[in-house]
């Protein structure tokens, strides 16, 4: 949002700006006309809200975690179930094997 401020501060000074402010004051045929100005201003804003935008997230983070130690209290089961083991009443007895090794050639 400062960026339209900018420029709408420079829009209305800017023969001003230029006079006073322009880098490129004695190249007249660069037609800056104090844009190098504008230009300088616009980086700073972006800096400073990029500054500002970090420093947010920073204290956003630093709000996340907590400051003291967190007790968790594990309770015990109230009932355990014993399972007997399966009766299997025919196994199977199948011993083959998939993966058979290649044969050499002499």
């Amino acid at each position: 949002m400062s960026t339209y401020f900018i420029y709408a501060g420079f829009e209305v000074n800017q023969t001003q700006l230029a006079e006073k402010f322009c880098v490129n004051k004695n190249r007249p045929w660069m037609h800056c006309n104090g844009k190098c100005y504008l230009m300088k201003k616009l980086k700073q804003a972006e800096e400073k809200e990029k500054k500002q935008e970090r420093e947010s997230q920073r204290a956003a983070f630093q709000l996340a975690m907590p400051c003291s130690p967190v007790a968790f209290r594990f309770t015990p089961l109230l009932s355990e179930r014993h399972y007997s083991p399966a009766k299997v009443e025919n196994p199977i007895s199948c011993h083959f094997s998939i993966f058979q090794p290649p044969k050499q050639s002499c």
